[in-house]
């Protein structure tokens, strides 16, 4: 680095040292941070460019459904069904990126996925998995801040911003991406029927993602509508991007149960419905059911892959907590490693931790609560002691959970 008040210059802008921040010296040249800065970005603009949002993808290199669904299940367990109609999904969406104009008269048209299951059971957590082997802006975005334009609330066109903002406003990167819509439930009108008044977060939210899902161009706010309304608009076409929608919607196992007519009462009712699994409704989902919970039916066809993720039982929770690659158990132990300290479980202290998983009915996501309550206390004081091993026990897990709070949530959710 060279020292203030010498007579070196930048050997790329020619400015003097008492013009610039930072002068670095090299065997027989200077350079300043200013000429550093731009560097930079010139070189993150070439690999961009080189190395891009689908630019390393052809068709030899386009994984396969079968690769993809391989890949998801190193880290979620189960849900077979829905990972295979996402696979297939993301597959046909690459393939119509690839698809080169002029080769014949048929266009492939992209095919919307909506998946519907139980609260924790892994809807975010296979956009979120997926996002990590694809090769295009990807988005996750939440529909219960939606409402429709003019009232308090994100704009639909937000939705785009966010990919917008993961393909770096590269506009030609975001109009071939992935956008996740999670709680797309959430904004069902309240009846069956249209409604008289005006419904802004619900019906009318969806009347406004019709646009966005079939394909047209949008003007949209790079930063937010609302609060820069002076900004300019970037066109975005949606022609291309893929739409995957997930939702817990629940009660919708009452519509079905309705539909199937499981509680007539008769010989012959009982002789039709007796190959029904009353306990996962959801495997005979159809459109006709998510009319009834109060999506219109203009939104539903413009959603034509509709699947289903199973609600999560003792077996499926037992595997999620140490098989995945980014499992919670392994999160431990890393943390704990960070501080060269070896921490061990006894089994039956996994086999509680699910019991209670269970007990509380909050899926995968009260896994982390339960093993969050029973290491809280070592977490706090491990890291300032001079102990290098730690070993849980069942009796060490239940006074802690017995200590804690958190049997509050066996009563919030019975």
């Amino acid at each position: 680095m060279a020292k203030k008040g010498t007579n070196d210059t930048c050997s790329f802008c020619g400015r003097p040292d008492s013009d610039v921040n930072l002068l670095i010296a090299g065997i027989s040249a200077h350079i300043c941070d200013k000429c550093v800065d731009q560097a930079y970005l010139i070189v993150k603009d070439s690999l961009k460019s080189d190395k891009g949002f689908g630019g390393l993808l052809d068709r030899k290199t386009l994984p396969n459904p079968k690769q993809i669904k391989e890949f998801l299940d190193q880290y979620i367990i189960g849900q077979d069904d829905a990972k295979r109609y996402l696979s297939v999904s993301v597959y046909n969406h690459y393939k119509r990126l690839l698809q080169e104009v002029g080769e014949d008269d048929i266009e492939i048209e992209k095919s919307n996925i909506i998946m519907v299951g139980p609260t924790g059971t892994g809807k975010t957590m296979l956009a979120r998995t997926i996002a990590k082997l694809l090769h295009v802006p990807f988005a996750i975005v939440d529909a219960t801040v939606l409402t429709e334009a003019g009232y308090v609330g994100e704009d639909i066109e937000s939705i785009l911003t966010r990919l917008l903002q993961a393909a770096d406003y590269d506009v030609a990167a975001a109009e071939r991406g992935i956008v996740f819509i999670d709680e797309i439930d959430k904004i069902a009108r309240k009846g069956d029927n249209p409604s008289i008044t005006r419904d802004v977060s619900g019906e009318g939210v969806q009347q406004g993602l019709l646009k966005l899902l079939e394909g047209s161009i949008v003007n949209v706010p790079p930063q937010g509508g609302r609060k820069h309304p002076d900004q300019k608009m970037i066109a975005v076409n949606t022609k291309n991007i893929l739409f995957v929608c997930g939702g817990a919607f629940d009660g919708i196992e009452r519509k079905i149960a309705q539909r199937l007519n499981t509680r007539v009462v008769g010989y012959s009712s009982a002789l039709k419905n007796a190959d029904i699994d009353r306990k996962e409704l959801l495997k005979y989902i159809t459109p006709q059911d998510l009319k009834s919970f109060g999506l219109i039916p203009e939104i539903i066809g413009r959603l034509p892959i509709l699947t289903y993720l199973n609600a999560l039982d003792h077996s499926a929770l037992r595997r999620i907590l140490t098989e995945p690659k980014n499992s919670i158990i392994k999160q431990y132990l890393k943390l704990f490693t960070m501080d060269d300290v070896e921490l061990t479980f006894d089994e039956d202290v996994y086999d509680y931790i699910v019991d209670k998983a269970v007990e509380y009915k909050l899926g995968a996501r009260g896994l982390r609560s339960i093993v969050e309550t029973v290491m809280m206390e070592a977490m706090f004081t491990i890291p300032s002691s001079k102990e290098k091993s730690l070993h849980i026990t069942k009796d060490y897990a239940i006074k802690q959970l017995e200590s804690s709070n958190l049997d509050r949530l066996k009563n919030s959710y019975e």
